[in-house]
């Protein structure tokens, strides 16, 4: 129906929650599409009402204007590899708080270590020897550490995925190449690869940094 109405058709809509799946389709069939940032539109002092019909007219404007921020859409195998490395991440993150839960849970009831709280096998032994009184401490104190242990056992399990992976991934020699700077480990250069993407796509360093 479109195609009857003019030679040429642009398609373009904001990145959301549902990914690039739309983008996909329509570019597979020949139409050109544009997925924008929609922190980076363009509002006018005093916009509130939002409708379909009103973004979809301020896009098209916008668009034709060249005023939208093009959003950089990764292939499907740089996104499988990218959701792997965002699940690492957010089980580190989770480990962490359970970590910072149970100090403070310990804390509460004037449970302290003398030793340094680093989670080594000194502190591990020490929790595993400490008993509250109560069982209902008791067993508050074990389901926070069951969580930490299941939550270090899924980071291992990611961890292990990721470098099982990265070597069929076609950014492994930059992750390599990243290793080689000083600070820099396979966690970090995995994780930046992964959100950064195509590094090539960047004309100057300043548009990296500007990122």
């Amino acid at each position: 129906r479109l195609q009857s109405k003019a030679p040429r058709i642009r398609f373009v809509y904001e990145a959301g929650p549902c990914g690039y799946g739309l983008y996909r389709q329509l570019v597979n069939k020949g139409f050109d599409c544009m997925v924008c940032a929609p922190s980076l539109i363009p509002k006018k002092p005093g916009e509130r009402v939002k409708t379909d019909r009103r973004d979809a007219i301020k896009l098209v404007r916008s668009l034709r204007a060249g005023d939208l921020s093009v959003v950089y859409v990764p292939s499907v195998d740089d996104e499988a590899f990218r959701d792997l490395a965002r699940t690492w991440v957010s089980a580190r993150d989770d480990l962490k708080r359970a970590r910072q839960q149970l100090k403070a849970f310990l804390l509460s009831h004037g449970v302290r270590y003398t030793g340094r709280a680093d989670w080594g096998a000194a502190h591990q032994r020490w929790l595993g020897a400490h008993a509250f009184d109560s069982a209902w401490q008791q067993l508050a104190f074990e389901e926070h550490r069951r969580t930490i242990e299941d939550r270090f056992a899924q980071c291992a399990r990611l961890e292990t995925a990721l470098r099982e992976a990265v070597p069929n991934w076609r950014f492994y020699p930059a992750v390599l190449g990243l290793q080689s700077m000083r600070g820099v480990q396979f966690t970090t250069a995995v994780g930046m690869l992964a959100e950064l993407g195509d590094l090539s796509r960047f004309a100057h360093p300043r548009q990296l940094m500007a990122w």
